[in-house]
């Protein structure tokens, strides 16, 4: 392996060539939200084969894996495991093609169109190279392999399971993503760098009749297509022009047939903010035109709410954030480490510092091709590039797989390494 100045190895061309093998058959064979136990079950074996303390069933299916090498700090690498709800349309060879059933009970498609799967082999590859490389480093390893992020189950499985009372506490807790930044870019802030994210589930109830008939109907339908379109205006006309908040309505679901009114109608919203203020001004307006909409049709009840999922802000310590970018900039170069504005997806990686009460770092690490990254630029397309979540999003393995991968080594090694004090 070729050696870092102060810092660990980077990633061998045979690790790197072992690595995208595992990624591409993680793509291929994606898992939903607390599903993930064939890859919990990979990520568990490789963790064994390196030497680690493995835990499995942590919160459902994840992984912990703990390598102690002496006196010194204590740090946790964390990778999210799930895949999403989506039918992929990438074309790739390894493109997924299973399918599943979701947490509401639905037949469905299934993809890493988020970019989960390479999490996972970026930190197979860190724990690999720490495992190899014990001389060169004091401390402990705590690798979190964590399931249902996209749900925000996860996080708070790991942690109600005990998590915090049987692993060490760590020092710090580091994790990244993969976005569409141009591959190779990492992207950092400190203080808030990911919204509060908030999924609700709203049943709207009206009164079912024949097609023909909707004089004899209160028709959910109509009621929940107006209540969508008056949702728009929460963040246009109820949110100020500096502050910033989305609402999205992610699934409307209503009857079963062109000649039947239905009774009810569903809903399954998403709203991120980036204020506890703005949150709850927003949350409540959403609360008020449903319940409102449903009244003005005569709704004989008014609409039911579940909440679906809640992930809190993203918030980087400053100081540790400091200490991580000193160390990506002396490693990749200040060109290739940038500061960025505060992006609208949310996690539940944040979980993980408040219940230990220890600081947190997550970064971004780009994963769109760079040269059709920066045609984009040229044109005025960037947000015509595939994004998480999107059907055709995948990030291109070169350079992505190295760059994630020696971002974390990097990472870890400002605490771990000779020269480090571990202290933020």
């Amino acid at each position: 392996m070729e050696t870092q100045a102060g810092f660990l190895p980077r990633p061998s061309a045979d690790l790197l060539a072992q690595l995208e093998h595992i990624y591409q058959d993680l793509h291929a064979n994606p898992e939903l939200s607390m599903q993930e136990h064939r890859t919990a079950a990979i990520a568990a074996a490789w963790l064994r084969q390196q030497g680690y303390e493995v835990t499995e069933g942590v919160g459902g299916t994840g992984v912990v894996g703990v390598l102690r090498n002496g006196d010194g700090p204590v740090v946790l690498l964390r990778a999210d495991m799930d895949a999403l709800p989506i039918q992929e349309s990438t074309g790739l060879p390894y493109a997924s093609d299973k399918t599943g059933t979701d947490r509401f009970g639905q037949a469905t498609s299934i993809a890493h169109s988020c970019g989960h799967d390479m999490h996972v082999a970026w930190l197979m590859g860190v724990a690999c190279i720490l495992a190899e490389n014990r001389p060169a480093w004091r401390g402990t390893v705590m690798a979190v392999f964590q399931p249902g992020e996209e749900t925000g189950q996860g996080a708070r499985a790991m942690i109600e399971d005990g998590m915090v009372k049987r692993f060490p506490r760590p020092d710090v807790t580091l994790g990244q993503h993969v976005m569409p930044l141009s591959a190779g870019q990492i992207g950092w802030r400190t203080g808030t760098i990911l919204s509060a994210g908030d999924s609700w589930e709203v049943t709207m109830f009206g009164r079912g009749a024949h097609g023909s008939m909707p004089q004899k109907s209160i028709d959910p339908v109509v009621m929940a297509a107006s209540a969508v379109m008056r949702l728009q205006t929460v963040v246009s006309r109820e949110v100020a022009m500096t502050e910033a908040a989305v609402v999205t309505v992610g699934t409307l679901r209503a009857g079963m047939s062109e000649n039947v009114i239905p009774d009810r109608a569903l809903l399954r919203l998403n709203v991120r903010t980036f204020k506890t203020e703005v949150r709850t001004r927003v949350l409540a307006a959403v609360k008020r035109i449903l319940e409102a909409e449903a009244q003005a049709s005569g709704a004989p009840k008014p609409p039911e709410f579940s909440v679906l999922s809640e992930f809190p802000l993203t918030r980087n310590d400053e100081a540790a954030t400091r200490k991580v970018v000193a160390a990506l900039e002396q490693h990749f170069g200040a060109d290739r480490v940038s500061e960025i504005s505060p992006a609208t997806a949310s996690e539940d990686f944040g979980l993980f510092g408040t219940a230990w009460n220890t600081p947190s770092v997550f970064w971004m690490i780009g994963g769109i091709d760079p040269v059709r990254y920066e045609e984009a630029v040229k044109a005025g397309k960037v947000d015509e590039l595939p994004a998480n979540h999107a059907p055709d999003f995948a990030p291109v393995i070169d350079p992505t797989l190295r760059t994630g991968i020696e971002a974390m080594l990097t990472a870890a090694s400002a605490w771990l390494c000779r020269g480090g004090t571990g202290a933020v």
